[in-house]
């Protein structure tokens, strides 16, 4: 089995993956590097990665590294252990994929995490979960960039209702769809580029997702906002962002309205709550 990595500039590496899903939708693995660099990963037999030509392409001037290394033939199975339960307010939200035991909790969420996303342990969905557990759990929430539906799964079964989910990634949509199906939630699941497409809000929304795509959904809401075409979200609950980050996110969001209520960090990771 062959792992072919490649290694990009985290300003540039929502962009970057976007593309090298055309060339492996069938998933790519994620792993933060260091503060500026993220690398993704595919694999397969000899013959079946994408051409090294075209993820160099691809990659562009973001591209820091780009190689190639063999992998034990069992490594579908060893990825599991990275994937392990999560238990949060002292038992009452735990998330664990399907081939772990049942933790015992209040609210429990069985996620499959696949081979491209993970099951709400990174610290940065870990630390949505915490703020959305201390939110009142009513009315419309968005789940902004779902990855594996992680957020938008625990908001319905806190009680959120409609929930809605979205993600650029053909591939989130789908896991998250199937996600939902497991733990019996409805939510509306689709497919949306918050670049270009009519710009989503609700009352509260989740937005995990990297400094670049916030600063450019601050950037819409305010154009939006100053036309009088939109309105605001009541609650935003912002991650994906180093703990150095988070001031400029909170900065961008104050101007279009949204002022920070709350912050949480974990390791190197920082989350916001901002309120209209």
């Amino acid at each position: 089995m062959i792992r072919l990595a490649v290694r990009v500039q985290r300003a540039q590496a929502e962009i970057v993956l976007a593309e090298l899903l055309t060339l492996a939708p069938s998933g790519v693995e994620e792993v933060a590097v260091d503060d500026d660099v993220i690398e993704y990963a595919v694999y397969g037999a000899p013959g079946e990665l994408p051409e090294l030509p075209d993820v160099s392409a691809v990659a562009g001037s973001a591209l820091v590294e780009l190689r190639t290394s063999e992998v034990a033939d069992d490594w579908d199975q060893r990825w599991r252990s990275f994937h392990r339960p999560l238990v949060l307010a002292d038992g009452r939200l735990a998330v664990r994929p399907p081939w772990e035991a049942a933790q015992g909790s209040e609210i429990e969420l069985v996620i499959d995490p696949g081979q491209a996303f993970g099951t709400g342990s990174h610290a940065t969905t870990r630390l949505c979960l915490e703020m959305l557990l201390d939110l009142p759990a009513t009315g419309r929430l968005l789940d902004l960039g779902c990855g594996s539906g992680v957020l938008a799964i625990a908001a319905a079964r806190l009680g959120f209702s409609p929930v809605a989910a979205v993600d650029f990634d053909p591939l989130a949509v789908a896991a998250t769809a199937s996600n939902a199906a497991i733990n019996g939630v409805s939510i509306e699941v689709r497919r949306h580029d918050l670049r270009v497409d009519p710009i989503e809000v609700a009352p509260v929304v989740v937005a995990n997702l990297l400094r670049p795509l916030l600063l450019t959904w601050a950037a819409r809401l305010a154009d939006a906002g100053a036309g009088g075409a939109h309105e605001l979200p009541g609650r935003i609950i912002a991650s994906g962002l180093l703990v150095g980050e988070a001031d400029e996110i909170a900065g961008a969001f104050a101007e279009v309205g949204l002022r920070e209520s709350a912050r949480r960090d974990h390791g190197d990771w920082a989350a916001l709550l901002l309120e209209r």
